[in-house]
């Protein structure tokens, strides 16, 4: 009997938990635009949103690719998708830790956190999977 294929792999959970962060960041900002300090006027609660669905489109290409077989290309751009996540950071080139709200520290930081996690993770496979690396194993004999 199939049944229906869930999320199952840390990369799959990771990559979900991220998506969910970056989202509550992302929105917390085009919500709350103008209590963010010093952010550029011109920018828009649109122009966020529609930032982070191209950030989002990224990671999305890079599972679909891991997915159907091309591991290390899409481990490497969902590492790009989670390098994006480091952004945030940005925030504090703005203004300083004390001039944000909790949730705004929050948001960002939930948003770093969890891209760190996920790079990580896309950092561990990609090392495993690399065929230059079992090439070598098998040459010494390891296993």
């Amino acid at each position: 009997m199939n049944t229906p294929r869930r999320f199952q792999t840390p990369l799959e959970w990771l990559l979900l938990l991220y998506c969910a962060a970056s989202l509550a960041h992302f929105a917390h900002n085009a919500e709350f635009i103008a209590d963010y300090p010093n952010l550029p006027v011109w920018l828009s609660r649109a122009q966020i949103y529609a930032v982070w669905l191209g950030i989002t489109a990224i990671g999305a290409v890079g599972y679909v690719l891991y997915r159907f077989g091309y591991r290390l290309v899409g481990l490497g751009v969902i590492g790009v998708y989670a390098a994006l996540g480091f952004d945030g950071l940005l925030h504090y080139g703005r203004a300083p830790f004390s001039a944000h709200t909790g949730a705004m520290n929050f948001s960002i930081l939930f948003e770093v956190v969890t891209a760190g996690l996920l790079f990580a993770c896309t950092a561990v496979l990609g090392v495993k999977r690399n065929p230059l690396r079992r090439r070598r194993r098998a040459r010494r004999g390891d296993q």
